[in-house]
């Protein structure tokens, strides 16, 4: 019971700092990167659609994405969709491609982008201590129907911590490349 207790325990967590990692992926830096869109969603015959599964999105040069859609009368939804989104993006039409210039970020913009990234990894942190406190009670639990002795749900509780601990590391590191990156001008 304990082995796969913990399995599945590291293996949320892993899930955790998975999701922070593609969080942490849409923040932009002031480069372009084509999965920057890939959670815009546009109306797509009355289905809300993510962009990509509606258009080609390349790079055109280090800080301009291209968005070509398949079909003609995509291209405004696509436009339009871009700029609600609030990735602060200000798209421009050139005939069938949809052109998406990535604004310099400002000091002020890549503090409060700072706080963005602080914020979700505190939600990862949060995310990850929950495993612990659910891991935890499942023992107890074992405990209290005597499938386990106290000293196994010590030393199990110990290596629940010891797995908290090392995700909650790893998160730390994650913020801080994003942070480094984020304040490279």
């Amino acid at each position: 019971m304990i082995p796969e207790l913990k399995k599945t325990t590291e293996g949320k967590m892993q899930k955790s700092i998975e999701a922070l990692k593609n969080d942490l992926g849409k923040v932009r830096t002031g480069r372009a990167s084509t999965g920057l869109l890939d959670h815009v969603m546009v109306d797509y015959y009355g289905n809300p659609t993510p962009i990509p599964q509606v258009a080609n999105v390349t790079l055109v040069d280090a800080r301009t994405l291209g968005v070509q859609p398949w079909e003609k009368n995509m291209v405004a939804k696509v436009e339009k969709a871009i700029r609600d989104s609030d990735l602060g993006l200000n798209p421009a039409t050139v005939g069938d491609l949809v052109r998406v210039p990535m604004p310099a970020l400002t000091e002020e913009r890549r503090k409060d982008l700072i706080k963005v990234v602080r914020g979700e990894g505190e939600n990862a942190k949060v995310a990850v201590r929950n495993l612990r406190r659910d891991a935890n009670s499942a023992l107890k639990d074992a405990v209290k129907a005597k499938e386990i002795s106290e000293d196994d749900e010590r030393r199990a509780q110990d290596d629940v911590q010891k797995l908290t601990d090392k995700s909650i590391a790893e998160i730390d590191r994650l913020l801080a490349q994003k942070e480094q990156e984020l304040m490279q001008v």
